[in-house]
């Protein structure tokens, strides 16, 4: 139903005849409306059923109007209506364009549904009278009465909406209980849950007292407003004051020759856009910004806004290079002073060097440093930038969940920003510096987006000239910027974020690399950090070595670093204690600052391997290369095959494909062709809490069944790495590099490799890497046995006398 203003008619006789106690009337469901006794009310009557109803209606023009619970009900039933509603009478009806109908209907009397006796097409229900109670005139009703017109001549003299006539019906009636319908019928501000409680009401006094309670409350409102109204009238006059004030203000400073704050610094900016040597568009759209920011007031939201957006268009370095060219010769030795080793890497950068030299013009490469931790790959950055004399900066992405960091926000958000990109370019004031992207393979994604696609288009040679950041909404040139990302493991890159990338490998040291390394940077370093002078700390060579060797299992430097360090502390305590005036670190001192040593792989090695069923592998991890053991036992049983460690399933392939293949040559090994018949074999990689996975260990694997089955021990300080086939074939495996070099750490003297990857060993290991130690080349499985296991008595009583000499000289090391 439509909005409706009521009307009471104050001087209208009551009805000649009496109604019934009880009749079956029409009833007329209406939505959000309530109709009073003594009230005209328009009704628009659209329901088709409702429709029906006043078209069925004859002489008789008598139904119930009746307020539904809830107004979007469209097909209500008896349940959905109000139990108490008003006897209408309909005067007019006026049909309508649209075929609803106009209505005018009379109230006459409160009346309570009862049983209803149709529901379709329309619902007819009896309903009883609900008389009103003759009040007895008691000084109180007669305040209360007074009470309600007062205050509904206070609400009708502050409402914009309520005519004034309201007041004139009021004091013109008398009766109680049509004074109460009355002002209910007529303020608009009641709810219809408000209107029906008035309506049930059928004591005049408490009728009264609520429509009281709601006429105190508006006026309480209604005075707020005004208040609040009045406030803000008095704000927009003093705005407007202090406006027309600032304005003439400008206006004597300019005849002065003076200028204000605001006019100086948008000054300032219009000279930087000037200077910055944008491009044209970026420059137009530049000084349209600022020429907005100058007819704004500094007291608008958006000021504040518009000018951190101007400024940064004008601070950005859109033209600024480093400028001067590239000595090759002065940057190869820069990048040996600063680092020891790194032969391959060093040459590629050189080559970038090189070409640059030749075409200054040139679009800069996108370089990824992937290795284990402590290797060196931000310090190679900062060492590029030196040689390079960029500037430098670096932006640290691991963990980073939003794309926003590299992008930037839109500038509708609150607080936004530009991405890291802009604001590092900001902060080193050059368009081609040098960008360490730090942890490249530790990006996050979740809600906010996916750092890893938004770095797409950054790193990108062929999109980064026209890179876009969110918040800027301009396109920027980055194809002049050095990007140099670091990275432990490659595994967890996206493939189009990693194609867009020139892989480098730092896969760590060797002991003698290691040595050099604290030799050179890290006691220099560390002796002066720690407050050291030139000459009171001195480690020799084979101090470090032993702190290489038996304290970390690093295939970087930072552990080292991190004990060099100590050594360094406990030195100033003994200088500062006046103990000492300069102290020589020999082992004994080591092992006096550090404690007892913490790592013996190699005497670890040779022990192991005294029993048959052990053998040493070679795996690749995140953080560099290791050793793995592998060992095998066996015990009465039925033939089956155990495995256990924390392994995953390319692994546990591995483990069925060497039992399948030892089972099937057992009678070449010189075995019982049912040797496993009445034995159970478990074959079990330790440190099972770690979890181990990859296509490596598989001739490990072999060698230690068949050491166990044949009771011959692996030959000590030997260690392998190699995938089996079922017909025993060898394949190639990855990480080679950090496999030898961990072998190398661990004491292997010997190294069982595929044949498939020799040249890979003749590229990327040097001699010094390969010095003191044996490699040996398999094609099948039988060649590994060959090289691994003893062949007589005499070779196995030099393998026991090797095992013997290795543990004594760790023995007199401890000692």
């Amino acid at each position: 139903m439509g909005d409706f203003v009521s009307v009471i008619r104050p001087n209208a006789g009551e009805k000649k005849e009496e109604s019934q106690s009880k009749r079956v009337v029409p009833v007329l469901p209406v939505r959000d409306t309530v109709l009073f006794p003594h009230a005209v009310l328009p009704l628009t009557v659209g329901r088709e059923s409702s429709i029906q109803l006043i078209q069925s209606l004859g002489e008789e023009k008598t139904i119930v109007v009746v307020a539904q619970r809830d107004a979007r009900n469209d097909t209500p039933q008896p349940s959905d209506l109000f139990e108490t509603g008003t006897l209408a009478t309909i005067h007019k009806v006026v049909k309508m364009p649209n075929q609803s109908l106009f209505v005018f209907t009379e109230g006459n009397e409160r009346v309570r549904l009862g049983k209803f006796s149709q529901l379709q097409p329309f619902m007819m229900a009896e309903v009883e009278s609900l008389p009103e109670p003759e009040p007895e005139k008691t000084s109180e009703l007669e305040a209360m009465q007074r009470n309600v017109v007062s205050q509904f001549q206070q609400v009708v003299q502050a409402s914009p909406t309520l005519s004034d006539d309201l007041q004139t019906i009021a004091l013109n009636i008398d009766d109680s209980g049509r004074l109460a319908d009355f002002v209910g019928s007529s303020l608009p501000f009641l709810t219809t849950q408000d209107k029906q409680e008035l309506l049930e009401t059928n004591d005049i006094g408490e009728r009264l007292e609520r429509l009281n309670k709601h006429l105190v409350k508006e006026a309480e409102v209604q005075a707020l407003r005004n208040k609040i109204q009045s406030e803000v009238q008095d704000s927009v006059q003093q705005s407007q004051r202090e406006y027309y004030l600032r304005e003439q203000m400008k206006a004597i400073q300019k005849e002065l020759g003076d200028a204000d704050d605001t006019q100086k610094d948008i000054q300032e900016l219009k000279e930087k856009i000037e200077a910055a040597g944008m491009p044209e568009e970026v420059k137009k759209d530049a000084l349209k910004e600022l020429g907005r920011l100058q007819r704004m007031s500094p007291m608008a939201a958006d000021y504040s806004l518009t000018r951190n957006y101007v400024e940064w268009l004008a601070v950005l370095p859109w033209a600024k290079t480093s400028g001067g060219e590239v000595d090759i010769k002065k940057a190869e030795g820069i990048l040996n002073e600063d680092h020891y080793g790194l032969k391959k890497v060093k040459e590629r950068i050189l080559d970038y060097l090189a070409v640059r030299r030749l075409k200054p013009d040139m679009k800069g490469p996108i370089l990824c440093f992937v290795g284990p931790p402590g290797v060196g790959k931000t310090s190679l950055g900062r060492s590029i930038a030196k040689a390079l004399g960029r500037k430098f900066s670096r932006i640290s992405l691991g963990g980073m969940h939003d794309e926003a960091e590299i992008r930037g926000h839109r500038r509708t958000y609150i607080g936004a920003l530009p991405g890291q990109i802009i604001q590092h370019l900001k902060r080193v004031e050059v368009k081609d510096p040098v960008f360490m992207l730090d942890e490249i393979d530790k990006l996050g994604r979740d809600f906010r987006g996916d750092p890893a696609s938004a770095l797409l288009e950054t790193l990108d040679p062929e999109q980064n000239n026209t890179f876009r950041d969110n918040y800027l909404d301009q396109p920027f040139d980055l194809s002049k910027v050095l990007f140099i990302a670091t990275a432990n493991q490659l595994d967890t890159i996206p493939g189009p974020l990693l194609d867009r990338m020139e892989i480098i490998e730092l896969t760590g040291y060797t002991e003698e690399e290691k040595v050099n390394i604290a030799q050179r940077y890290l006691i220099p370093r560390q002796a002066k950090e720690n407050g050291l002078e030139e000459g009171q700390l001195e480690i020799p060579t084979e101090s470090v070595a032993i702190v290489a060797r038996h304290y970390t299992r690093e295939a970087g430097v930072r552990r080292l670093e991190q004990l060099v360090g100590t050594i360094a502390r406990k030195t100033a305590r003994k200088i500062a204690e006046g103990s000492a005036e300069k102290v020589v670190v020999t082992p004994e001192v080591v092992q006096d600052f550090l404690g007892g040593y913490k790592v013996r792989v190699d005497t670890e090695i040779a022990e192991r391997t005294k029993r048959a069923g052990v053998a040493v592998g070679l795996a690749w991890t995140p953080v560099g290369g290791d050793i793995l053991f592998i060992e095998a036992n066996k015990m009465k049983g039925k033939g089956h095959f155990h495995i256990t460690g924390q392994i995953g399933d390319v692994m546990k392939e591995s483990m069925q494909a060497a039992m399948t293949w030892v089972r099937s040559n057992a009678v070449s090994l010189g075995l019982d062709e049912d040797v496993l018949k009445d034995i159970d074999v478990h074959l079990h990689v330790p440190a099972g809490a770690i979890p181990k996975d990859g296509p490596s260990a598989g001739v490990t694997m072999a060698t230690a069944i068949v050491s166990l089955l044949t009771d011959k021990p692996v030959r000590p300080l030997l260690a392998m790495t190699g995938e089996i086939t079922l017909s025993g074939n060898v394949l190639p495996v990855g990480g080679i590099k950090e496999k030898f070099l961990a072998a190398k750490r661990a004491g292997v003297k010997d190294v069982i490799l595929p044949v498939d990857v020799k040249t890979n060993v003749d590229e990327d290991l040097t001699k010094d890497q390969t010095d003191g130690m044996t490699i040996h080349y398999a094609r099948r499985i039988e060649d590994v046995l060959a090289i691994a296991l003893p062949s007589n008595r005499k070779e196995a009583q030099i393998d026991e006398a090797l095992r013997e000499a290795v543990v004594a000289q760790d023995g007199a090391l401890t000692a």
